[in-house]
């Protein structure tokens, strides 16, 4: 389905992907892991499409479609689907609105009403989320296991061939990681969604349970798995790889931080992370 062969990524001519090489089939889970500040975040926005990240080589085909090709929104249209780590608040639009608009935009007629009220409803109940969430402006004081929430629901009801998930995880409780986990892999059941997933944590692999890691340092893959990598990675970190490969698996080590910004969906802030 997504075919990723030799992508160099650059931002403001530095180079932070290397040759990346990945293939991803229907109704797969790829986990990415690997210490942050080298270059997780940038694959994902690459393949979206992100305007800050330059691709200076190497090929992305969804479904046997140039990706490079397309803008944005004719790769969400395509199938493609970002959860973003860092979420951005709309003062002014409610969410409702937001997610009818984004449904419309995949469609060739407007949903009806009910049948979207009836999704949503639906969808709400499943991720435990208030349902006067649906009502209030986009993000908007929402608190940041909300606003994780709130980027599956957008995924549950936008129904993409392939989703990437930036870091979910971060920020719900135990709780709210199970219902999430269990909203990804009922999604999942439902469709041949394939599936590309940041996260740090072995215990939301063990709840959504990937059929392939990857080990991503210093702009480039080192090392791929299955879910026994990520095990062993949470128990004994990722030194074990420095040694294999005389690579450097320090935090930071070739993404400094920087603002971020995507216009409407700028984050509003320093984000050391949001590039790792």
């Amino acid at each position: 389905m997504l075919k990723i062969h030799d992508l160099h990524v650059a931002i403001d001519g530095n180079e932070i992907l290397k040759g990346i090489n990945l293939e991803i089939a229907p109704n797969e889970i790829h986990a990415l892991m690997g210490p942050n500040g080298h270059g997780k975040s940038t694959l994902l926005a690459a393949i979206m499409g992100h305007p800050n990240f330059e691709v200076t080589q190497g090929e992305i085909t969804l479904n046997g479609e140039n990706v490079l090709e397309m803008e944005v929104h004719e790769r969400s249209k395509a199938g493609l689907f970002l959860a973003m780590q860092y979420p951005q608040s709309v003062p002014g639009v409610t969410n409702s609105d937001f997610l009818k608009a984004a449904i419309n935009a995949h469609r060739e007629t407007p949903i009806p009403l009910f049948d979207f009220i009836r999704q949503l409803e639906t969808n709400l109940v499943a991720l435990d989320m208030k349902p006067d969430l649906a009502h209030r402006f986009l993000n908007e004081g929402f608190s940041g296991g909300e606003k994780k929430r709130n980027e599956i629901l957008q995924m549950r009801l936008l129904k993409p061939q392939l989703a990437m998930l930036d870091e979910i995880d971060s920020g719900l409780d135990i709780d709210a990681l199970r219902f999430v986990a269990d909203a990804i892999s009922q999604t999942k059941a439902e469709s041949d969604l394939g599936l590309l997933i940041i996260s740090h944590y072995g215990r939301f692999y063990d709840l959504v349970k990937p059929s392939h890691v990857h080990v991503l340092v210093d702009g480039k893959i080192i090392e791929s798995g299955d879910k026994s990598l990520a095990d062993k990675i949470d128990s004994s970190g990722y030194e074990w790889l420095a040694d294999k490969y005389g690579v450097n698996v320090k935090d930071g080590s070739i993404i400094k931080e920087r603002p971020l910004s995507i216009g409407t969906c700028a984050y509003k802030g320093r984000s050391q992370d949001l590039n790792d």
